[in-house]
């Protein structure tokens, strides 16, 4: 709880954290929600593909595409939400 008093640079509020949800808040309010587990499943791990990507400055639609488009052919989905190595 007190890593902000140890470790310099570390802030001591959660701002970062609320930015990054803020959103998917917005999306849930804006949209109801979903009706379904399987529904909220999608849109939580949805939400996460796309914020994910967009920090890495990466396309989520092509990320998308090109996993759908790889189960749907059979094949085994290449892409990774891990940023590149550098």
């Amino acid at each position: 709880m007190w890593t902000f008093a140890r470790i310099e640079g570390v802030e001591p509020t959660n701002n970062n954290g609320e930015h990054a949800i803020r959103p998917a808040v917005v999306w849930r309010k804006i949209c109801f929600g979903t009706h379904s587990r399987w529904g909220s499943r999608f849109v939580e791990r949805m939400l996460s593909v796309v914020y994910t990507l967009r920090q890495q400055d990466r396309n989520a639609l092509t990320f998308v595409t090109s996993c759908v488009t790889a189960h749907m052919d059979g094949n085994a989905v290449t892409e990774s939400l891990l940023p590149e190595a550098a």
